[in-house]
């Protein structure tokens, strides 16, 4: 059993005033008899959040920043019907909001967006995609997988990166992104005079006014995932509030999650089966494991760890 947890901390000042009023007695109780491993360490400026390299490590995908080929692996799903090699990336439809001297990605992926609505788009956008090479194929509402060479080094920040953030801090500005930036800017005016634009702002939708580009690269030669079995779940209940910044509807779903996840995974500890958990800031994660203890461990987990307020606000 193993739990990855996104967004356990924020560097936000909310979020650190938030952690001393955190009740996690399952949290506490688990981690005092776990070993942790050594954190993996990192700044909130990377393309790759931590949750998705504790994943992409766990799934044994190569973890280089922005290249982990999350595409090229739903490709592979039996689900669809690609199931090829080669570089693959997603791309997202999203809504771009002008502000006053930078822009920002409000809302990505797209809200309440249907399946037809989506390959309405599709088959807009998909021609000018091909002629530089990117084939485009559908993944879920709003949401594509695309394949093309010019993804195979192209590094992208993730989405939970950029939403709400500025984005001259996280466009791609190689040269290999040149043609994305173009069809970006060409797509912006496809969106807008679309009539799902006016359809969608009509019944007081978000519409469609760019798309973002993540997830990208090409799975390693002869790449098998983990059986399932082995495969570990990510817990996604701090996201939403912790992305508005809701930091008391945050210290609710922590609540929440002590006592609905956590506390399953101390009684499993307890009978002995094999438990991991990785806890995720913005910038670095740790994972804790039922392994052999060093002699220094033990005496810490004699003596008690450190308030989970300090550690957590590591992260």
């Amino acid at each position: 059993m193993h739990l990855i947890i996104p967004y356990a901390s924020s560097t936000s000042e909310g979020c650190q005033n938030a952690l001393p009023a955190l009740q996690l007695p399952h949290l506490k109780k688990l981690l005092a008899r776990l070993a942790p491993s050594p954190p993996d360490a990192g700044d909130a400026h990377s393309l790759t959040p931590p949750h998705e390299r504790a994943l992409a490590c766990a799934l044994g995908l190569p973890v280089t920043d922005g290249q982990i080929p999350w595409a090229a692996l739903q490709a592979r799903q039996p689900a669809n019907l690609t199931q090829q090699d080669g570089a693959w990336a997603f791309v997202t439809l999203c809504h771009w909001q002008v502000n006053t001297n930078h822009m920002v990605v409000s809302h990505l992926p797209l809200p309440d967006i249907s399946a037809a609505e989506s390959d309405a788009l599709l088959a807009a956008i998909r021609p000018y995609f091909e002629e530089d090479g990117i084939a485009l194929y559908p993944d879920a509402p709003g949401r594509w997988l695309a394949q093309g060479e010019v993804f195979a080094n192209l590094a992208s920040a993730a989405p939970d990166r950029v939403l709400c953030r500025n984005l001259d801090d996280w466009m791609p500005t190689c040269a290999a992104a040149a043609p994305l930036r173009r069809l970006q800017n060409e797509m912006q005016m496809l969106l807008y005079t679309h009539p799902l634009y006016d359809a969608r702002t009509a019944r007081g939708l978000v519409a469609a006014n760019s798309f973002w580009i993540s997830g990208t690269g090409r799975l390693p030669a002869g790449y098998q995932p983990p059986d399932a079995s082995a495969q570990p779940t990510v817990v996604n209940t701090l996201r939403d509030a912790a992305l508005a910044e809701n930091w008391p509807a945050w210290t609710q779903a922590w609540h929440a999650m002590d006592a609905q996840h956590i506390q399953p995974l101390l009684q499993a500890a307890n009978v002995g089966t094999p438990v991991h958990i990785t806890l995720c800031g913005e910038r670095s994660s740790q994972t804790w494991h039922n392994g052999p203890m060093s002699a220094r461990q033990k005496i810490k987990s004699f003596f008690g760890l450190q308030p989970l307020s300090q550690l957590l606000e590591k992260l």
